[in-house]
């Protein structure tokens, strides 16, 4: 087809972008790799040098303080089966990856879900971009990672936090927006003020949609490290690369149950969380 009407070219301003980044903030980004690095090293050595039934029982009493009895002894029955499949470390290490991913996505899409609850302008400048995010191909979050980070677990752990983020923006937001107008009105009418109103008020009552927002966090912050694999990111993602590059059914089927038991003790967890923060 004879195209009139030249192309804009986007592909070009991109790449334009992401090298005058690349080059300009060099610095900052070795930095931050290092950083990053060593939390990754440093975390993953400490779950893997203790012993594992002493982590699995840690983790098994852990889930059934904060979830209950049930949720605990899926947890030590899941995590003694990942020990049995040989598959301790690559599992450590893809905990350690959601666990960092997960807490900065936190540490930054909570704070901007308040925002955009509290300021129109600032929402109807974010949820655009919100819908963008979720609704772009998690492949493509690899691609600017790689020339700011390299090849590897920092990578992916940027990617993650990038493609995890807007659900809890998202969610925190409609929980503040949905707090009852007549409480809102009451507390103003007691003489709150906007920091008393937004904690002691609006916070409580959004806490349960809160989390279910950190919950889909965690899951997409899962899903990301797994697909990750593909840029050198380790745990059980790069086994499952590994089996796709060999074509072994068995190892492949072996390590997708390995991210599938994680992923229910995670949700089990994050799920009891959320209906305990409902209020009464």
């Amino acid at each position: 087809m004879d195209w009139t009407v030249p192309k804009f070219p986007l592909d070009r301003y991109s790449d334009e972008l992401l090298s005058w980044l690349t080059t300009n903030f060099s610095d900052v980004t070795r930095g931050t790799s290092r950083i990053v690095r060593g939390w990754i090293e440093n975390g993953t050595a400490l779950l893997t040098s203790a012993p594992p039934l002493l982590v699995i029982a840690v983790i098994a009493l852990l889930a059934w303080w904060l979830a209950g009895r049930r949720v605990g002894l899926l947890s030590l029955a899941g995590f003694l089966f990942l020990w049995n499949l040989r598959l301790w470390q690559a599992t450590m290490e893809t905990i350690v990856l959601v666990l960092l991913a997960t807490l900065a996505a936190l540490t930054i899409g909570i704070p901007i879900g308040i925002i955009c609850a509290l300021s129109k302008r600032v929402w109807k400048l974010v949820g655009p971009l919100l819908d963008m995010m979720q609704t772009m191909p998690s492949f493509v979050y690899l691609i600017p990672a790689i020339p700011f980070f390299g090849l590897g677990s920092v990578s992916a752990v940027f990617a993650t936090i990038i493609f995890s983020m807007p659900p809890v923006i998202r969610l925190t937001a409609l929980g503040i927006l949905s707090v009852p107008r007549e409480l809102i009105e009451a507390s103003d009418a007691f003489g709150s003020t906007p920091m008393q109103k937004l904690f002691k008020v609006q916070l409580p009552l959004a806490l349960p949609t809160i989390m279910a927002g950190i919950n889909q966090t965690i899951m997409l912050s899962l899903s990301m490290v797994v697909i990750a694999s593909m840029i050198g990111a380790g745990g059980l993602g790069r086994e499952v690369w590994r089996a796709i590059q060999r074509l072994d059914a068995g190892a492949g089927f072996q390590a997708g149950i390995a991210i599938v038991i994680v992923a229910v003790v995670l949700d089990r967890i994050t799920q009891a969380m959320a209906h305990r923060a409902r209020p009464s």
